[in-house]
């Protein structure tokens, strides 16, 4: 099976590389050598791999900066969604393409399913579901899309690595209590995706299915706040960090920023963990079992 990868560099992709499966061929692309913005660079990247599948891992992501810098939010994960799907479609390759969780505005009070009704408060939420409708007209049986969110890695930056570096450098520190949502270890998304590549080139089950679209986090809901005290616990455990300092809750109020976030975004895995053969770990485990990782980069 041959596989090209967008967003070489980032957190997912770096996963999607560290756990590929035996018999893949992989051709990994970060924006240097393919900007998926590049309608003609798209085309000739697949047309010259020929990919059984390709996995979209680019996107942009700068929630707050996305309020400002629309054309270029849109631009990547909109037309560059819509580049791989029409690329993928001429090479009759499948594409496995990664959603976000900002698609839906917060409103409920029970996780999403698939099937619900998107509204997204920001331009980042916007430009997603932009993507992911582009996607599912031009390639509407021969794509997957996978809304994740809260994702973390050992490679790249993100909320742990953040936390981590501030308790070691803060006296106290605040932090949001009334978001909600599901953590993401990215290497449990990346195992979630290689299934599903391995199932699309070997069976055609995916072509029968209602929907084309699946949710994938960990198990288990958190605040930003209880993510946050979860990350110093276990700092503290592994000798990650020195001592453990007042870690505040403060409400989305108190730390106001230009993009709105979502105050509940828990998103229901069944059909996903049913498609892909697939349980998922609750949070604090999967936080765990990074932590230990980067604390073996570390050393």
């Amino acid at each position: 099976m041959k596989v090209l990868i967008t967003g070489k560099g980032g957190q997912l992709a770096w996963e999607l590389e560290q756990t590929k499966p035996k018999g893949v061929e992989l051709l990994s692309l970060g924006i240097e050598t393919l900007d998926i913005t590049n309608q003609t660079a798209v085309v000739s990247a697949v047309n010259e791999f020929k990919p059984d599948v390709v996995i979209n891992a680019a996107a942009y992501t700068a929630v707050d900066k996305a309020e400002a810098d629309t054309n270029t939010a849109y631009a990547v994960n909109e037309a560059g969604a819509r580049y791989l799907a029409e690329a993928c479609k001429q090479a009759s390759a499948f594409l496995l393409h990664v959603s976000t969780d900002f698609v839906f505005d917060g409103s409920s009070c029970v996780p999403y399913q698939t099937d619900a009704a998107p509204n997204p408060i920001n331009v980042y939420g916007a430009s997603k579901l932009a993507g992911d409708i582009a996607v599912q007209q031009i390639l509407p049986e021969t794509s997957v899309i996978v809304r994740t969110a809260w994702v973390y890695s050992a490679n790249g930056n993100n909320f742990v690595k953040t936390m981590l570096r501030l308790m070691a450098e803060k006296p106290e520190l605040g932090v949001i209590y009334d978001q909600l949502g599901s953590p993401t270890w990215a290497r449990g998304l990346a195992q979630w995706l290689w299934n599903i590549a391995r199932k699309t080139a070997t069976s055609s089950e995916f072509s029968d299915l209602e929907s084309h679209i699946f949710h994938w986090t960990d198990a288990g809901v958190a605040s930003w706040y209880d993510f946050a005290i979860a990350i110093q616990e276990l700092g503290i455990e592994k000798g990650m960090l020195k001592q453990s300092i007042p870690v505040r809750p403060i409400p989305t109020s108190a730390y106001p920023t230009p993009a709105k976030r979502p105050a509940f975004s828990v998103i229901d895995k069944s059909s996903a963990e049913k498609a892909a053969d697939l349980h998922t770990v609750h949070w604090r485990k999967q936080l765990s079992a990074m932590m230990d990782e980067l604390k073996d980069n570390l050393a």
